[in-house]
Order: C-alpha cells, then structure tokens, then sequence
C-alpha cells in the first residue's frame, strides 16, 4: 500500500499539518509507504527524508492569499506522482490542494480528512466552494476528528454515509519535561494555582475573557498565557487597565521544551476559545496527557466539548462568559478529591481516545476498508 499526505504547509505551522507528519511518520514505522506532500511556507522547494518508507515533499510558492499558499507546482508535482499511491489522503481546508488533486488527473481512493470549515474566509469560499463540492463528491471515504463537528457540519448534511470519525492523536505523553525545571517553574510562583493557556493571540481564542476572569478569582490563582499574535498588545492593555500585572502573563512563543514544562508544572488548563475555528484543540489533548483537568466551552457544533467531556476530564462552560470560566476553574482546583478525580478522568480520556498509536492504528484500518471497498 503506497499512501500520500496531501495538503498544508512546511515548515509545520499549525494542527493540521502536525497531523499529516504524524501520520507520515507513524505510518511509515508500520512498514508502509507514505508521502507528505505540501506546499513550502517559506517558498523554496523542501524535501526531506521522514523514515525509512517516508518522504516530504514541499514544492514552491508564488505568493500567500487568505491562509492559502499559492503553488502551480504542486499541481504539476502531484500530476506527475499521482499514479504510484494507492490513497491520497488529503487534508481540508486547503484550496491549494484540493486545485492540485482536481486536475492531477488521479483515479484511485481518496480520502478527505475534514479538520474544519471554512469560517473566517467567507469571500474565498463563494470563490472555492465548486471545488470543495467537487471534493466532497470525490471522497470515497470522509474523516473528522470528532463526531460532532462532522454531524453538524452544513457542508455534509448529505454525505453522512460514508463520515468516520479519527480522533487526532498526540505523543505529548512521550516528552516528559525535567522534573527539576517543573519545581523551578512552580517555584516562581509560590503558593499559587497556575492555570495555563496556549495558542495564537487571535480573536477566536477568546483569550480577553481568560483576563476577565481573572478579576473574579482569588489572588491565589495566577494565569499564564503562551503564544503570539496580533492582539498582544491589546490584551497587555488590558491586563494593565485591569490591574491584573503579576496576576495574568503573556508569556510569548514557547518552544516545544517550555511547553512540556508549563503543562507539567501547571494545575489546570483553560481554552476560552469563542468560535467554530476552533474545531478540535490539540493542545486540550496535550494537557490530558500530562493529567490536567480542562475548563473549555461549548462552541456550538464544534468538537471541542466533545474532547473535553464535560464532567470527566474537566468543564465546559458558555463561551464570551468570564465569570463561569473563573467558577469552574475553581470548583475542579478548589478541594483535593475534585480535582483529584478531574485529574484521573483527563489522564484516562487521553489514553483512551487520543494518544498517537490509536490515531495511527484507526487510520491504517479506514486504509484498508476503502481499499477493500467497505466504510
């Protein structure tokens, strides 16, 4: 079985393009052949040597419009490759790869992995949409990473027949961080309950009802926030207006180590996020792994309260609302057993659900009932 990843961007900058590498690679240590094939965030051709029965390909870019990178030759890349791979497992939304498959004139399976609609983008899409109809027809088989978001989705009230559902899958578990930095880390804020966040600094992430919260929890609560983005300095503003200096911290870019220590040493992990953009949240995922409890949101007809089981791994609250995100991060970290019990539920949901050899596993499965011609 040959397969190939089609879609995104490298350098790896986001959740969907850190799926496709996880599936290249751990597909590949099965023994199995499998591509990744994208295009080049930073312009120039990349290729790269995954594993043994794995390659990465990025091809070269004219020019970046609405999130989308625009790349004639990944069409004449895949036109010329096409023919070799069994699947083409392409991940969506992405226009640039669904232009690419549409004209590479490819006649085995495909899969379409739906990680989110098109929200924010609403002129692209009128622009995309035949093209994303004509996708949606093509797919033999369509995966989403939680049941609900595919459910509800408008754009495949149709096709529910042929929907599974692959939950994303993380590693976080195998990186534990240094048990002397997490004690240092903690150490810098004495006698406090750290909730931590992550994520871009955008407006979806809902990170000003986070700071909200903070003015309706004891000053035994700290909050830190890492990430970038283009509302930093609206939120630092913020954080001043609020008095809330030493209380909530913008942390800036965390690396891959320092985010292994601040979901060590923190006590609870909070997703204010607002909107449908966020359809999943691999970092609710990642908190699991390191058995933290989660306070998200109900974001209507996203997956994310589905990850986060309301009652077992943590709480799910309304979101734009800072006085029941401060409730419900006191009510898991305010009495031992509660938050004991929290701990336990989000440790067990991950290993259960969510850890990489699972995602692997199912997705080698979905491989061979396509090619077997089942669901």
């Amino acid at each position: 079985m040959n397969v190939l990843q089609l879609g995104k961007f490298y350098p790896i900058k986001g959740g969907v393009e850190q799926v496709m590498y996880s599936l290249c690679s751990g597909i590949s240590n099965h023994g199995i052949s499998c591509d990744m094939l994208c295009t080049s965030y930073n312009g120039a051709t990349v290729e790269k040597q995954i594993g043994d029965h794995s390659k990465l390909k990025g091809t070269s870019t004219w020019l970046k419009l609405a999130a989308t990178t625009i790349s004639p030759t990944l069409i004449t890349q895949l036109r010329k490759d096409c023919a070799k791979y069994d699947i083409i497992h392409v991940h969506h939304p992405d226009p640039m790869a669904a232009f690419a498959l549409r004209f590479s004139g490819y006649k085995g399976k495909v899969i379409l992995h739906w990680h989110s609609d098109i929200v924010k983008q609403k002129y692209l899409l009128k622009l995309y949409k035949p093209f994303q109809d004509w996708l949606i027809k093509r797919a033999d088989l369509i995966v989403g990473t939680s049941p609900i978001y595919v459910q509800e989705s408008p754009f495949l009230k149709n096709v529910q027949n042929k929907i599974a559902c692959l939950p994303i899958g993380s590693d976080f578990n195998n990186h534990p961080a240094d048990p002397k930095a997490v004690e240092f880390l903690r150490a810098m804020y004495p006698g406090k309950k750290i909730i931590f966040s992550m994520g871009r600094l955008v407006g979806y992430k809902g990170y000003e009802y986070l700071i909200e919260a903070a003015t309706h929890l004891s000053d035994e609560y700290v909050i830190l926030i890492g990430g970038e983005g283009p509302l930093r300095d609206k939120l630092t503003q913020q954080i001043k207006d609020a008095g809330l200096t030493g209380k909530v911290e913008l942390l800036g870019y965390l690396s891959d180590e320092d985010r292994y220590l601040y979901f060590a040493a923190c006590d609870l992990f909070c997703l204010s996020s607002i909107q449908k953009t966020e359809a999943f949240a691999i970092v609710q995922i990642e908190a699991m792994a390191c058995g933290k409890p989660i306070v998200a949101t109900n974001i209507q007809g996203s997956g994310v309260p589905w990850v986060n089981e309301h009652g077992v791994s943590g709480i799910n609250v309304t979101p734009c609302n800072s006085i029941e995100l401060a409730e419900a991060i006191q009510e898991i970290c305010a009495i031992e057993t509660t938050y004991e019990r929290y701990s336990k539920g989000a440790k067990e949901r991950f290993q259960n659900f969510f850890t990489q050899e699972k995602m692997i596993e199912s997705c080698l499965n979905l491989y061979y009932s396509v090619l077997n011609g089942k669901k």
